[in-house]
């Protein structure tokens, strides 16, 4: 496996998931990992489409942090696990955001749009009266509002979430037909020298490519764009680094030769 380091992971301090961080670390020992850096979630005021869900995405940072430091002393030998945070953005958040990002000592954050314009892409009401463009189309404008609103981060998370939850998925989603707004997306984040990552979670959403499709990370490249991060995006032990070999290909047909981790916010190059 040429990718040895999965940047995108989730436990049981993620409302989403119920697996404990041992069992995490214990799988990406035995796939023969060097680096794991989890990236629970936090989203701070939330849509909640469930009322009976409301909560799940704020994290409780000081328990998440004290497991994750019992559990790095005690597989320091086999594994490094670094600390690491996914932040739902939203633009009336900024000082928010801002404060909590500099209140830990965090060794990567990724930037991640869950909602866009207080509406979740995840729920089918996104979608109903419109096209999937159309919807597409306002995720990707709503991005550029968060990149105005928020600098304290390392990589934007994947880029065509939105893409995950349409009614036709990526069927017939490419870069091309919203370049003008990827265009200024990917320019913004290469001067704020930012990068992305490729999520390889897409996998699981049956989708055609990983997030973001190929087109994107290859028009990064031509931008000058620098940094990628691989993430499985894992919420199970049975999807840690799952695609990271396809990943690499992607990555090596767009030029890249090298990829990216974190740690204490610096970027560390690893080649492919």
């Amino acid at each position: 496996m040429a990718i040895t380091s999965d940047f995108h992971l989730h436990s049981s301090f993620s409302g989403d998931s119920d697996t404990p961080m041992e069992d995490m670390i214990l799988k990406g020992i035995s796939l023969g990992l060097d680096t794991m850096c989890f990236t629970e979630h936090n989203d701070m005021d939330f849509v909640y489409v469930n009322p009976q869900e409301t909560g799940m995405f704020d994290l409780n940072t000081d328990s998440y942090l004290y497991e994750l430091i019992r559990l790095k002393e005690k597989y320091a030998d086999k594994i490094r696990i670094l600390f690491g945070v996914e932040l739902g953005t939203q633009p009336h958040l900024r000082r928010e955001l801002a404060i909590y990002a500099k209140s830990f000592d965090f060794d990567f954050i990724i930037a991640s749009s869950h909602l866009c314009n207080r509406k979740d892409p995840y729920d089918s009401s996104f979608y109903e009266g419109r096209s999937d463009e159309e919807a597409y189309r306002e995720y990707f404008l709503s991005i550029l509002d968060n990149l105005k609103a928020l600098s304290n981060f390392d990589v934007y998370g994947h880029l065509d979430y939105v893409v995950r939850y349409g009614k036709t998925k990526d069927a017939d989603y490419c870069y091309d037909k919203y370049k003008d707004i990827l265009d200024s997306i990917l320019e913004t984040l290469i001067e704020k020298e930012k990068g992305i990552e490729i999520n390889t979670g897409a996998i699981s959403y049956g989708l055609r490519e990983l997030n973001p499709c190929t087109d994107v990370i290859k028009r990064y490249k031509e931008l000058g764009g620098e940094i990628i991060t691989i993430g499985s995006d894992a919420h199970e032990p049975e999807n840690i680094a799952r695609g990271f070999d396809r990943a690499a290909e992607i990555l090596t047909d767009c030029g890249f030769k090298y990829y990216a981790t974190f740690e204490k916010r610096s970027p560390e190059f690893h080649r492919i």
